[in-house]
């Protein structure tokens, strides 16, 4: 296999976002706040990527909440249940270090997460990480390793919050949030640990965007747009309808499949629309768009 990432099935990314010499590309799916669709967009960009003929593999940090695992796992049973041929990622989950001493838990966690690395690294194409929704340290090491980290982000001050603290009274933006002073202390560790002068591209995913007429969603566009100059990430769309979503997670089915495979399920107007959302993330971030 190529280390470099080369379009493949007569896909033709983004050049800049696609291609880095000398090993695989990392993506890491990252958010300290929990319900904000991170595993959900995981499967969708690994599904992606695997349509597009690319080996993918998974890492999952967050293996205690096992999300990605039962994910996977319901994608394996309707295969067997129905005979399909659907393409998977190689997995691998990692969980905490149970070590009595932090320190030689931290070394532990440190040492598996970049054996594990190193190794899908070399093996596949992609390697897409999914991360906890809280600040641990398994969490930081993995984001880390990014080339590419991808936030989801509810589109509301509640969850804005993860990123920064926002004045009530004018909706300016006083200052960033740990999440984001973890993740420019991760850029730099890469950084200095890689010998790269350039550090990982940070887009920002808004879920359930709302109306765009509305004085709240004028304020969120406002407060995220200071944001986004100010701490140096990308805005792109994100998901707006999660029912689907929710429905597919049962058979282990992203919406990139319902057309590659016969799975029973019958596209209605809402999975086109949902489908289109997909598209649009992955074109924004700079990866393949399957048809």
């Amino acid at each position: 296999m190529s280390n470099t990432v080369a379009p493949k099935n007569g896909q033709a990314p983004n050049p800049e976002a696609m291609s880095l010499e000398g090993h695989s590309k990392v993506i890491v799916v990252g958010n300290e706040k929990g319900g904000s669709g991170k595993s959900t967009t995981v499967m969708h960009l690994m599904t992606a990527l695997l349509h597009a003929g690319y080996k993918v593999a998974a890492l999952d940090l967050d293996a205690r909440q096992a999300t990605l695992s039962h994910y996977l796992e319901n994608r394996r049973d309707l295969m067997a249940r129905k005979g399909l041929n659907l393409p998977m990622p190689e997995y691998h989950a990692i969980l905490p270090s149970d070590k009595v001493s932090r320190d030689e838990a931290r070394q532990e966690d440190e040492d598996r997460v970049e054996e594990a690395v190193q190794r899908l690294r070399a093996e596949n194409d992609f390697l897409v990480i999914d991360t906890p929704g809280s600040d641990n340290f398994l969490s930081r090491i993995g984001h880390s390793y990014a080339d590419i980290l991808v936030t989801p982000l509810n589109d509301s001050f509640v969850d804005l919050d993860v990123l920064a603290k926002i004045d009530p009274d004018n909706h300016n933006v006083i200052r960033p949030s740990q999440y984001a002073q973890m993740v420019f202390e991760q850029k730099m560790a890469r950084a200095k640990r890689e010998g790269l002068h350039k550090t990982f591209d940070w887009v920002v995913m808004r879920n359930r965007m709302g109306h765009l007429e509305s004085k709240n969603q004028q304020a969120m566009d406002q407060a995220i747009t200071t944001l986004a100059k100010r701490i140096g990430f990308r805005v792109a769309p994100g998901f707006s309808e999660r029912v689907i979503f929710r429905e597919l997670f049962l058979d282990g089915l992203t919406l990139l499949d319902l057309r590659a495979a016969d799975t029973g399920i019958r596209m209605s107007m809402s999975h086109v629309a949902a489908r289109q959302e997909v598209r649009g993330l992955l074109q924004s971030i700079g990866l393949p768009v399957i048809g």
